[in-house]
């Protein structure tokens, strides 16, 4: 029987749930997990088809995003890591009573560069697509060498992701393939305009996957949304820069969560 691996860990009086990106798993969170469970109840989450999750094959970000939020507390502020943000903010949404506030991490609601957009060439992401049929395993690293170059911390960012990529099963050429395409085809841009929950964006300056000209287009855009920029940070800020990167969310437990006593 298909099921999603989901843990439940802290005690916090917020309810957390945590979405990676491309390629990854829950684990990829465990730099902050220490930190965050001593504030929040964190919601460990692999995607369908990823890490502990397995046997899904390519799914709609519909679909994905339909599974996740089945298992998800009936509150909880989302947060959503590139391709785990644009899931996020399908559940937002599709099930907006339910999402407190989203936060998408080094995302976007539409990932391809477009006219007057700019985001990853549509050519680059289906290079990556073709490459998957012939050496699936080079080509997930390859990508996640992409989003810590530049940084201070580049090398061991990347070990530190391929680790967590190595721990667990690898995700099916399919279950990749069908992310790639909500990655490729995605648009959220006008139906996130009209969400009412507070919806916070966290940025690296030298992401080279979600250029930061789109937060500047998405503050004019969205201007009840605020956006913050981790300077020296690239497509995982969490990774490179875990104090700076909990400290916000911190900021954000404090406005949206009554203090337990």
């Amino acid at each position: 029987m298909k099921d999603i691996w989901w843990q439940t860990t802290g005690s916090g009086n917020c309810h957390l749930v945590l979405l990676h990106g491309w390629g990854l798993n829950g684990q990829v969170w465990h730099c902050i997990e220490e930190q965050l469970s001593a504030h929040f109840t964190l919601h460990l989450v692999d995607l369908p088809g990823y890490g502990r999750s397995q046997g899904y094959g390519a799914l709609s970000l519909e679909e994905m995003a339909g599974l996740v939020a089945q298992r998800a507390p009936e509150q909880a502020i989302w947060l959503g890591w590139s391709l785990g943000g644009l899931v996020a903010s399908q559940v937002a949404l599709s099930q907006p009573r339910r999402v407190q506030a989203l936060v998408s991490v080094a995302s976007s609601p539409c990932f391809t560069a477009r006219d007057g957009w700019p985001g990853i060439k549509p050519e680059v992401l289906a290079g990556f697509q073709r490459q998957l049929s012939e050496d699936f395993q080079r080509t997930v690293e390859r990508f996640l060498a992409l989003q810590t170059l530049g940084t201070e911390s580049a090398r061991q960012d990347a070990r530190r992701l391929k680790e967590v990529v190595l721990s667990l099963p690898m995700p099916e050429v399919d279950t990749l393939n069908g992310g790639l395409e909500i990655l490729r085809t995605a648009d959220l841009r006008e139906p996130m305009s009209r969400l009412t929950m507070p919806v916070w964006r966290l940025y690296g300056r030298l992401d080279g996957l979600v250029p930061r000209r789109v937060a500047g287009l998405l503050d004019d855009a969205w201007p009840d949304s605020p956006s913050w920029i981790f300077d020296k940070a690239a497509h995982a800020p969490f990774i490179s820069h875990p104090a700076q990167f909990c400290e916000r969310l911190l900021a954000l437990k404090d406005l949206l969560c009554t203090p337990q006593g």
